[in-house]
């Protein structure tokens, strides 16, 4: 009972923290772009518009979580554990740098970590939802880089549509509404990570789930989520108001559709890579040179593999000890750290002994 409620508690914090990196996705065109100048506002708007994703059309992901990667009888109140804390673990420590992170891959990562532990996995499933992964920001990025071609042709034609005079209040309003259709997307798609493992351990019913899931994405776009939407809103490039509508229609569009199929999918690469798109679009691929870009590239690249580790170590722990392995698991993730650190060091250093040529 007492593994219960920790399931329970675990989750819903997951379910927070959620919240916190989808609220960059979701709402940092229209805040950066500056059609919703309060960042508390725009929070408000995509913890409401999440929730009302979640409960409208949350259940075939949750499906696909709870049963589609790892066999049912494999899915207990032990392993749901092991799952929410390795994803919950790997997301919080993304929200504190405040970088968007998507929580598909964490959740993804982790179940497939303990079904390498099992040796049970359902590999067609999983190779379809990575090849998604990579299709769908890829997609993401052609079409807004389009879009931001023709926007760009367009608004030296009719300067208006910047956003001055009468054309600014109609534009920041549309570009609102595309944020919303995005926010709706994001509690469709995510809410199956924080309670799809609970469905899959028989601890929650998939209806009653979306529902407590959803409201505590809510709680966690509002109180969590303002380091990570001033990273995706005002750290990435600037945007026109035209320019935002086309990151965020595009952006929920795609997750939506993914969504009604039953795919997690990565909805902050998606955006991201749409912010990216118009990014370079407009003043070339020399963004990629841009150190916030470097830093979420490398993130999305380990997260998943963290969270697939951690899960992975945790069973090997708690329900299937095995000291061997454990060791050469440690042994990789402090070597890889120090291997990290020691790089960082290095080019400190060198930085530093150019500087002081430069002077002298």
């Amino acid at each position: 009972m007492i593994l219960s409620y920790l399931a329970i508690i675990v989750a819903l914090f997951f379910a927070m923290n959620i919240g916190a990196s989808g609220a960059a996705a979701t709402m940092g065109p229209a805040y950066g772009s500056g059609a919703i100048s309060r960042k508390k506002r725009a929070l408000l708007l995509a913890g409401f518009g999440a929730f009302l994703g979640a409960v409208v059309g949350g259940g075939e992901v949750v499906k696909t979580v709870g049963e589609g990667i790892i066999p049912p009888d494999i899915f207990s109140i032990e392993v749901a554990v092991v799952i929410l804390i390795a994803s919950c673990l790997t997301l919080f420590l993304a929200n504190v740098i405040g970088i968007p992170l998507s929580t598909s891959e964490v959740t993804i990562g982790a179940i497939i970590g303990v079904g390498v532990a099992f040796q049970a996995l359902f590999v067609s499933n999983i190779l379809f939802i990575l090849a998604f992964w990579i299709i769908i920001p890829v997609i993401a990025f052609a079409l807004c880089f389009i879009f931001g071609k023709v926007i760009t042709a367009v608004e030296k034609r009719w300067p208006q549509l910047k956003g001055t005079g009468k054309w600014k209040k109609v534009l920041a309003t549309v570009l609102i509404l595309t944020a919303f259709i995005e926010a709706f997307s994001a509690g469709m798609n995510n809410v199956a990570n924080a309670i799809g493992p609970l469905v899959g351990a028989g601890l929650m019913q998939s209806s009653s789930g979306i529902w407590l899931g959803g409201l505590f994405i809510a709680i966690g776009a509002i109180l969590l989520g303002g380091k990570v939407l001033e990273t995706n809103g005002k750290k990435i490039t600037s945007f026109s108001l035209l320019q935002g509508t086309a990151v965020s229609g595009t952006g929920g569009v795609l997750v939506i559709i993914a969504s009604l199929f039953g795919i997690p999918v990565p909805l902050t690469q998606v955006t991201t890579s749409g912010i990216i798109g118009i990014g370079c679009s407009e003043n070339g691929f020399q963004i990629w040179q841009k150190d916030v870009i470097k830093k979420i590239v490398k993130v999305w690249v380990v997260s998943p593999v963290l969270s697939l580790v951690v899960s992975f170590s945790l069973i090997h722990v708690f329900l299937q000890p095995n000291p061997y392995i454990v060791v050469i698991v440690s042994a990789i993730i402090i070597a890889t750290i120090g291997t990290l650190s020691l790089y960082r060091s290095v080019k400190l250093e060198r930085r530093t002994l150019e500087n002081e040529r430069s002077i002298s």
